[in-house]
């Protein structure tokens, strides 16, 4: 790989020789501005303000614009005799965890390559104390024309840089939180805590640009001459729903897991309930059937005097059926034993008949 800039690592008394190496590169499609009556293409021209005239590359320098509107020329010699101490150094600062470094302020990555057999010792002495600390370290150096902030970290068997924004150079989020006071329940947690289970499992290396890929084979099919319009309708993106969030979390569970080969994909609260099946009792019917084998207490005097003629006669009823049988019996047994016991007998059972037929007073609820 091709270095764009030449220059030392300063770490304490250690000068460590580098080359920097792009560590990123861009796979975005260009496209270039055309004349559309004629698919000309067209061109942006450099041209001076006084005379009118093109100017070349080589004939263009550098100007500082004053408020007025007047121009101060800068040289490269007048930025080269600056006091910079970072002109063709990487400084190192200091060194603290990775954790202290807000992902805002990432930029630009670069590979830090060793320029020279002298270098590798101190190179790789810088890379091996970075693993065993487990810190990055926090650098300043100047490229393209600017003083810039640096991270120094390990990355396999090399040294990477990414360039850091500057501390002013963070905007302040102003405005842009929700400004209406929301409340999350647990159970929405839950189901989001899913869904990131569901979906944080993937493999950096498999995702692509599917967009570019699709923009390569429109512009292979047109020059072709093989392309044909699309007739299915463009989908909207869709904005302004009002949804169920529980029931969208469930779904989007549900649906992660089925593309992943995951059984029926139920989410952590179905299968919760699921798991603690209770049956209920049923009160009603037990209460019915309690109500239907237990006589019903009724009050007032009308329905205790109904309630008391109905156990009379039914009284009456047993009776007369016992004293039929005792008589029987009694007479069989006077055929054989006289008179007496006959006549004996039957004053026992109108005693008993008597007694038997005499209602019992009960007392009104």
């Amino acid at each position: 790989m091709r270095s764009i800039w030449n220059g030392a690592i300063s770490f304490g008394l250690v000068s460590i020789p580098i080359k920097l190496v792009n560590a990123t590169e861009s796979h975005s499609i260009s496209f270039r501005q055309i004349h559309l009556a004629d698919g000309g293409r067209v061109r942006y021209r450099k041209v001076c303000e006084l005379d009118g005239e093109e100017v070349p590359a080589a004939e263009i320098g550098k100007g500082y614009e004053e408020a007025d509107g007047s121009i101060v020329p800068i040289t490269e010699e007048d930025l080269a005799q600056l006091p910079l101490a970072t002109a063709r150094t990487i400084e190192i600062m200091s060194f603290v965890p990775a954790e202290e470094i807000d992902p805002l302020q990432m930029d630009a990555a670069y590979y830090l390559a060793a320029n020279g057999a002298t270098a590798a010792k101190p190179y790789t002495l810088l890379r091996e104390a970075l693993k065993r600390s487990r810190k990055v370290a926090i650098a300043k150096y100047a490229l393209r024309g600017r003083e810039r902030l640096g991270m120094l970290r390990v990355v396999g068997d090399v040294i990477a840089m990414h360039g850091l924004l500057w501390p002013d150079e963070i905007r302040e989020p102003e405005g842009v939180a929700p400004e209406a006071s929301v409340s999350v329940r647990d159970a929405e947690l839950d189901l989001a805590d899913a869904l990131m289970a569901t979906l944080g499992d993937v493999e950096l290396s498999s995702l692509k640009d599917e967009y570019r890929e699709a923009v390569e084979e429109l512009i292979t099919a047109k020059a072709g001459g093989a392309f044909e319009p699309s007739s299915e309708a463009v989908v909207e993106p869709a904005g302004g729903q009002v949804i169920d969030l529980m029931a969208a979390l469930e779904r989007s569970v549900r649906a992660a897991k089925a593309s992943r080969g995951e059984g029926g994909g139920e989410s952590a609260a179905t299968s919760a309930e699921e798991e603690a099946e209770v049956t209920p009792i049923r009160r009603k019917r037990a209460a019915s059937a309690a109500a239907a084998a237990a006589p019903k207490a009724v009050g007032g005097k009308k329905s205790t005097a109904a309630s008391a003629k109905k156990t009379a006669a039914a009284s009456k009823k047993t009776t007369g059926a016992a004293a039929a049988k005792s008589t029987s019996k009694s007479t069989t047994a006077g055929k054989a034993g006289g008179t007496k016991s006959t006549s004996a007998a039957a004053k026992k059972t109108a005693a008993a008949s008597k007694k038997a037929a005499t209602p019992r007073k009960r007392t009104s609820a």
